[in-house]
């Protein structure tokens, strides 16, 4: 099966009345809800409310058309928003479209060379690092609105915008105030009354309607933008300056970057939730596409949105069909109901980014990795800081450096002279008094061994092997003997195997830890996770304690 053949036209071969209704159920739902966020992302990348959902419905047009996964919803999400009104700020609209199409014709050079499957190994604390810093910026850039503080111009350096807050907090709006928290309320409980349909949209009515009977004395987009157009954008060409495009030659690859990871990672939560398989390198393709065309039209950054994408899968969406519906259902929106839009105010906006930038910070995993070694902690807290100070595209580069470096620099440590000539040895010379080959193995027990250091390029391959098992056993012996040391990754990747042996009722024993492994493990908490009785440090030790959750003798003993 070709990795760069659109899921669609898999999905269609044997597609039914009853999966349309499904799909077309679940693209009119996410249609609706995707309006608001569209709109919020659009303003908060300090660009008009209708170049949000202009990128919503042609990139979500395109991401669905063409792309690799069956459930993806495509449009501008939190990640992009301060890369985005950095470029504004400094190269204008034009500046902007400029790097977006460069950042899809990156995209589109990944996926043409397979770059899919690679993107796993950016390590998990320089993603962790930046994705926190993003959500601490956008949080930080709600403030004005969220408060309804009268400030004519906001700074765009992190620590300036918070100076100018507090000098001019006695400004703040009560009912700027009473509506943002309000719709932060709705969002926050929602979910206890149904998962169908997000909070952030029925924040946005209520409010919308408080502020109408009331005519409450509030920002709301018309008063800051005008009207939004209902008209549909003519193409528009620009002028390339080569200097221009060297200077944008670093934020398009962030862009690219981003869009990469962000539209990945969507795509395997949605394998996840729906027990499928994306085409990564043709969603990449898919992604370039959408960001090459969508600025052609005044759109901005687009990539798959996670949330978005769970929304259209909890609704019944289980083919691209749901994503181009939804692309058409916000153009229907935009034609005969986007006046309507501008009454939307701009606290309740704030709202709904303030729970984005909340979803988006990751703070239990970043929490869980400052018990990390020290090295994947230094890589976390320099991107978080360098993200959050100075800038994505530093952060992002100097993060993926020292990861490398320390990276390099755990080679060099676990490397010798003794492992490298067993390895080179011939196993007839040199028999393995402890090979798998010479234990009594029972029924229901299947031993798994890792050799080598289990850092973020062996844990996806450790992952990508466990997935091919097709019938799972009762017990599972993960053998580490030759594991001198781990990262944080590879620590997350067992958390992850832990939790999915759990679910198939699996029971999960570690052999031969090492001093560096074991120590990690205790620390990140995964040892009272496993258990003391599950953590050995022999293959014999392991095989016993399968032995006895099986019921069975141990050897030697009647």
């Amino acid at each position: 099966m070709s990795t760069l053949k659109p899921k669609i036209f898999t999905t269609l071969k044997n597609y039914s009345k009853e999966q349309f209704a499904a799909d077309a159920t679940a693209g009119v739902i996410v249609g609706i809800v995707a309006l608001p966020l569209a709109i919020a992302f659009g303003i908060a990348s300090g660009v008009t409310p209708e170049k949000g959902i202009i990128t919503a419905i042609i990139a979500g047009f395109i991401i669905s058309l063409l792309g690799g996964s069956r459930v993806q919803i495509g449009g501008p999400t939190g990640a992009f928003i301060i890369i985005v009104y950095g470029i504004v700020q400094q190269y204008g609209t034009t500046g902007l479209a400029v790097a977006t199409i460069m950042a899809g014709t990156i995209l589109i050079i990944m996926g043409l060379v397979k770059f899919g499957s690679l993107i796993k190994f950016i390590p998990y604390p320089v993603i962790v690092g930046f994705t926190s810093g993003l959500a601490l910026l956008i949080f930080s850039t709600q403030i004005k609105d969220f408060f309804g503080l009268q400030i004519q111009k906001v700074p765009t350096e992190f620590h300036e915008k918070w100076i100018v807050y507090f000098e001019n907090f006695f400004s703040l709006n009560y009912f700027s105030l009473g509506l943002a928290l309000l719709a932060l309320f709705i969002m926050i409980f929602w979910s206890k009354v149904t998962h169908k349909i997000p909070g952030s949209l029925i924040s946005i009515i209520v409010t919308t309607i408080l502020v109408m009977v009331f005519d409450l004395p509030v920002d709301t987009i018309g008063k800051k933008f005008g009207e939004i157009s209902s008209e549909l954008p003519s193409l528009q060409l620009y002028e390339i300056d080569l200097d221009v495009i060297k200077n944008l030659i670093a934020p398009a690859t962030v862009i690219a970057i981003l869009a990469a990871i962000e539209s990945l990672l969507s795509a395997v939560v949605a394998d996840g939730m729906i027990g499928g398989k994306h085409r990564s390198n043709m969603e990449l393709v898919a992604q370039g596409l959408a960001n090459i065309i969508t600025p052609l039209f005044g759109g901005i950054p687009a990539t798959g949105a996670i949330a978005r994408t769970v929304t259209n899968i909890n609704n019944g969406g289980r083919t691209p069909v749901a994503g181009i519906i939804h692309a058409l259902t916000l153009l229907l929106i935009m034609l005969f109901f986007g006046k309507f839009a501008k009454l939307i105010p701009m606290a309740a906006l704030a709202a709904i980014l303030v729970m984005v930038s909340y979803n988006m910070s990751e703070w239990q995993a970043f929490k869980s990795l400052l018990k990390s070694p020290r090295s994947d902690v230094a890589v976390l807290l320099t991107t978080f800081f360098l993200t959050v100070i100075f800038d994505l595209t530093i952060a992002i580069e100097i993060g993926m450096i020292l990861a490398v470096l320390l990276f390099m620099k755990r080679m060099a440590e676990v490397s010798n002279v003794s492992v490298i000539t067993r390895e080179l040895i011939d196993q007839d010379e040199l028999p393995d008094p402890m090979g798998i080959d010479k234990k009594q193995i029972p029924d229901g027990v299947e031993v798994f061994e890792i050799s080598g250091p289990f850092f973020f390029g062996a844990a996806s391959k450790f992952k990508e092997q466990m997935k091919a098992i097709e019938a799972p056993p009762k017990i599972r012996i993960i053998r580490m003997r030759n594991v001198p040391a781990i990262d944080a990754t590879g620590l997350r990747t067992l958390k992850d195997f832990y939790v999915d042996a759990q679910k198939q009722n699996i029971y999960l024993i570690l052999s031969g830890v090492h001093t560096q492994p074991l120590i990690a493990i205790t620390q990140s908490g995964m040892f009272d996770l496993f258990g003391e009785k599950n953590i050995h440090a022999n293959i014999d030790d392991a095989l016993d304690r399968a032995r006895e959750i099986l019921g069975l003798p141990k050897i030697g003993k009647s």
